[in-house]
């Protein structure tokens, strides 16, 4: 178990990697209790009632029972585990970014921070800057165009207002040789924001809001930002009254006409006083990040002469400002609650960048690799646990409800647990689970991370009963169709909130209303 870790040559550390080997080393000696724990725990030899009924209920609504897989653990009071199919490696959407998410707050810490880089190789004449303007990136996962605005205003107010020189952005922080396989979402929109890809040059998360809205003078059509390559051909017709559409009622219609310039063409009728939007990804993340500066620039009165490059910038560049990312416990947030792909994406690349060690020739293999080496210290069998993006938005990757489950028991008692469970959508109040469970007793008791692919939805996270213990709770289901599989999993909560599996008498049961409440 010791052997992967320990064999890091501390030479080979990227910074802050001597820091994160300590912290290895520390939960290698930690992990001594949790592993007697689960050494201990049943295996599915016996079913229980509890497990009898998830699997009826399974059958009746997917067909079968195969194409589920739970498994159960009381935390903090009484219970007994409970596993079905635990074992059997599942497909788990995004649930996966629960191990990437715990990894970075142990592995990084929560106070970890991105910081982009603004600086020249030239000088300054009066109000001109002779010389290039290079923009360091570092991965952040959220450089938005309110930061950017911020940082690149302090050129204005250093008194720029022009650039003789290049525009070139350093995205060298992040080595990514080895393509992961392109994801099918099998909707037939390649522009939808969830399929961005991570870069090094990321910014405002690579997306482009394109607005209507209907009022007196007729329809207007928008996009923020603006930028030069998106020209929008608005078709939209505007009705004097009615109800006002959602996005997918809509037409949106991007089209490449040159180069990197997109048309988008906008369709549909919208009501006088209504307004309706969409979020889409056009252009590729060097170009849209060179675009956006330049039009943050521009608002701010600075001009570049040169052309747009792409370059590592040199050493004895003079730092001009500087823009500094939210904790990594603030981005963990934002990636749990509402399950942001590309974010857990530029995370584990991230991983990999300040841990894979010179030699690594892929930050994405490299966070791979050193997730499954954190996860062995923690006594968790990552056999047959193939973690491909470290976001879920994969057909390749597998994980069984007892890995999930474990690393989840680790969770509960490491000290990221507060910043873990902050991370977690709140059971029919917020984030992915603000819609389930409503009007079921369960409101405000679970912090649970969802999961939906095609053929796939799944949950993990935790769930207190109604006799104040909280459970480790996984379930996924695999299965064509698995709509229906919503159901199932939130069978599954209610279950173990209203009669969970230490309780199995009748009367307790009906007195639930486990049927008519949960269907």
């Amino acid at each position: 178990m010791f052997k992967t870790v320990l064999s890091i040559h501390l030479v080979t550390l990227r910074p802050r990697g001597l820091m994160i080997l300590i912290t290895l080393c520390a939960a290698v000696l930690g992990a001594g209790n949790l592993q007697a724990q689960e050494a201990q725990l049943p295996n599915e030899g016996n079913t229980s009632a509890w497990v009898a009924e998830i699997q009826d209920y399974a059958a009746s609504s997917l067909g079968n029972t195969q194409s589920l897989s739970v498994a159960a653990i009381p935390l903090n009071g009484p219970g007994n585990a409970q596993y079905v199919n635990a074992d059997r490696p599942m497909s788990p959407g995004s649930i996966m970014k629960l191990v990437t998410t715990y990894a970075a707050l142990e592995l990084l810490g929560a106070s970890f921070r991105w910081h982009t880089d603004f600086l020249t190789d030239g000088t300054l004449e009066g109000e001109t800057l002779r010389g290039n303007l290079y923009v360091r990136f570092s991965g952040d996962p959220k450089l938005t165009l309110e930061r950017l605005w911020t940082a690149l205003g302090e050129l204005r107010g250093m008194g720029i207002n022009r650039i003789t020189g290049s525009l070139v952005l350093d995205g060298g922080n992040f080595l990514v040789t080895d393509s992961a396989p392109p994801f099918d979402d099998m909707g037939g929109n390649p522009f939808a924001p969830f399929l961005v890809t991570p870069s090094g040059y990321l910014t405002n998360l690579n997306l482009l809001h394109f607005q209507v809205s209907s009022d007196e003078r007729g329809t207007r059509a928008w996009s923020t930002p603006a930028l030069p390559e998106i020209q929008i051909v608005n078709r939209v017709e505007s009705a004097a009254s009615g109800t006002c559409p959602k996005s997918s009622q809509m037409d949106w219609q991007p089209s490449v006409v040159a180069g990197h310039e997109v048309t988008v063409r906008i369709s549909g009728t919208l009501p006088r006083g209504c307004r309706v939007g969409t979020y889409l990804s056009l252009l590729p993340q060097a170009r849209y990040s060179a675009s956006l500066i330049r039009r943050v620039l521009a608002r701010h009165g600075v001009t570049i002469d040169g052309a747009d490059r792409v370059a590592t910038s040199p050493d004895p560049a003079r730092l001009l400002a500087r823009t500094t990312s939210p904790d990594l416990a603030s981005m963990v947030r934002d990636i749990n609650k509402w399950s942001n792909n590309v974010m857990a994406r530029q995370m584990l690349l991230t991983i990999g960048a300040e841990l894979g060690g010179e030699q690594a020739l892929d930050d994405r293999v490299a966070g791979v690799d050193v997730i499954l080496d954190w996860l062995q210290t923690k006594g968790i069998d990552s056999a047959g646990l193939r973690m491909e993006n470290g976001s879920g938005l994969t057909r390749n990757g597998f994980i069984t409800a007892r890995q999930m489950v474990q690393l989840l028991q680790h969770a509960w008692a490491s000290p990221s647990a507060p910043d873990l469970l902050a991370s977690l959508p709140v059971t029919a109040m917020d984030g992915t689970m603000a819609q389930r469970l409503r009007n079921t007793g369960l409101e405000g008791l679970g912090r649970i991370k969802t999961g939906s692919l095609e053929h796939v939805r799944s949950i993990a996270g935790f769930s207190r009963d109604d006799t104040g213990t909280t459970w480790a709770v996984v379930a996924m289901v695999n299965n064509n169709p698995a709509w229906n599989g919503q159901g199932v999993l939130d069978r599954i909560l209610y279950s173990l909130h209203h009669r969970p599996p230490e309780a199995t008498s009748p009367s307790r049961a009906a007195s639930a209303g486990l049927t008519s409440a949960a269907e």
